[in-house]
């Protein structure tokens, strides 16, 4: 019984909290949170939207790599086209909406590929003229 009353005398003399390791720990939680977590949820919620806006006639790339162009969609099953044979026979391929990496729309591909066509022209013609500066 003589070892209780140095147990209440010990706890009494415990030092106070200290409220720095708290708020340390909280600043730690909010950077995680800033840098990590919301940048994370972000990406998903435009994962999930472009999954969402997929329809026929786009093109897509499956996380596997597969090039393709989307022939038949479903709500979780998409049927995506990815050759055409010598004997015209198309491959045709079934793939789950969720396994789908990058879409293009339709109207965009026209666009890239228009934009690729003045990239290539200006610097052919950035060539031309170096060739001219350099060969006289």
């Amino acid at each position: 019984m003589s070892a209780l009353p140095a147990v209440l005398w010990l706890q009494e003399s415990a030092p106070a909290t200290d409220y720095s390791f708290f708020m340390m720990m909280g600043m730690i939680f909010l950077i995680f949170y800033f840098l990590l977590i919301r940048p994370q949820q972000r990406r998903q919620k435009e994962q999930e939207k472009m999954l969402k806006s997929v329809e026929r006639g786009d093109s897509v790339v499956t996380s596997g790599g597969v090039h393709g162009k989307v022939t038949g969609v479903t709500d979780d099953i998409l049927t995506i086209e990815i050759a055409t044979l010598k004997s015209g026979d198309r491959v045709r391929v079934k793939v789950e909406r969720s396994r789908l990496d990058k879409v293009t729309k339709a109207g965009d591909k026209d666009k890239d590929a228009k934009s690729a066509n003045k990239d290539a022209k200006s610097a052919n013609k950035d060539a031309k003229s170096a060739k001219k500066g350099s060969g006289s």
